[in-house]
């Protein structure tokens, strides 16, 4: 009869590198979920949402189904690599508001006719 006990220690070496690396896998590479209500008191409308890192130009996509109209509110859900993210909002001037919320969290952003707006600058 053979010795198999040097196969059986690789198994064993092979299965234990294997549940490192997916502990690792789910230690770091977890996504943050919540969500940010929108509210708007401004006169404007806002036509979009977007999405991105908070030290980045990196926008995804509209997150909006429609407009959120002067006096009305929309819910975005949020689902997000960091701990925070930035959201910006686009009004029917094309000018552009910015808050950054903690993505595990669920929190509201009042969008004011005070609220600073970039109208042409570069973000």
């Amino acid at each position: 009869m053979k010795d198999s006990s040097p196969r059986r220690n690789l198994y064993r070496v092979a299965i234990l590198g294997l549940l490192i690396v997916s502990f690792g896998a789910l230690c770091f590479g977890r996504t943050a979920s919540g969500s940010i209500r929108i509210v708007n008191n401004s006169t404007r409308e806002v036509r979009n949402v977007y999405l991105a890192h908070v030290d980045s130009d990196d926008w995804g996509a509209d997150q909006l189904d429609n407009t959120i109209p002067a006096g009305g509110s929309s819910t975005i859900a949020l689902s997000w690599d960091q701990s925070q993210v930035k959201v910006i909002a686009e009004d029917q001037d094309g000018c552009f508001l910015t808050t950054v919320v903690v993505s595990g969290d669920s929190s509201t952003w009042t969008i004011t006719n005070d609220t600073a707006k970039d109208c042409g600058g570069s973000y």
